[in-house]
């Protein structure tokens, strides 16, 4: 029994310093991963509000553009994008002006064009745009990305038929423009969605 009680003191201490031992053999270093998934993303910013204006001959028809400055990066397989418009408020006042809706003379209209340079592919030809539906401003396709963080432009020129019936005035539209970076694959939809409004 006295050999015993000699011996759970020296036992401790073996355990005390086995135990310092392992925790100093802990490094002053630790490395750890750090990872990151890119998804698509899109952003825009547009000019407003758009002025415009008749130059030249009277009654030539009603012209100005509207500047729209972008961010893109769509996925690298099966990724798309695009930049589209609607009008989502008519000209106010609402009698009297030009109307997209219900214009006082048959043939009148608000028409736009697109330009742009790469990664946009700009609309093709005159569009007419709608207060129900979207209409299309610029496409993009896989791995399509602005190269520059100031974005990258695309320009919609537009006419409204300068109509001799129209009261003095002034009168005022909305424009909302969207643009948008999908992935489709196969049952699953991913979207990144930015939207702006102009005066017209």
């Amino acid at each position: 029994m006295k050999n015993l009680l000699k011996t759970l003191p020296l036992l401790a201490l073996i355990l005390l310093f086995t135990a310092s031992v392992g925790h100093a053999q802990g490094s002053a270093t630790g490395p750890t991963s750090v990872s990151v998934t890119v998804g698509p993303e899109a952003s825009l910013t547009v000019t407003s509000p758009t002025a415009l204006a008749t130059t030249g001959t009277v009654f030539n028809n009603y012209t100005g553009t509207t500047t729209v400055t972008y961010l893109i990066r769509t996925t690298q397989s099966g990724g798309t994008g695009s930049i589209t418009l609607k009008v989502t408020s008519d000209f106010s006042p609402a009698t009297g002006g030009p109307s997209v809706t219900t214009p006082p003379t048959a043939g009148d209209a608000l028409k736009y064009t697109c330009s742009g340079a790469a990664p946009a592919t700009a609309c093709s030809g005159s569009q007419t745009p709608s207060t129900s539906t979207t209409t299309p401003v610029a496409t993009f396709g896989a791995d399509a990305h602005t190269t520059s963080a100031s974005g990258s432009t695309v320009t919609t020129s537009w006419t409204l038929t300068n109509d001799p019936v129209y009261k003095t005035g002034t009168y005022s539209a909305t424009v909302t423009f969207t643009i948008s970076a999908a992935q489709e694959p196969e049952h699953e939809c991913n979207l990144n969605k930015s939207k702006k409004e102009i005066s017209l």
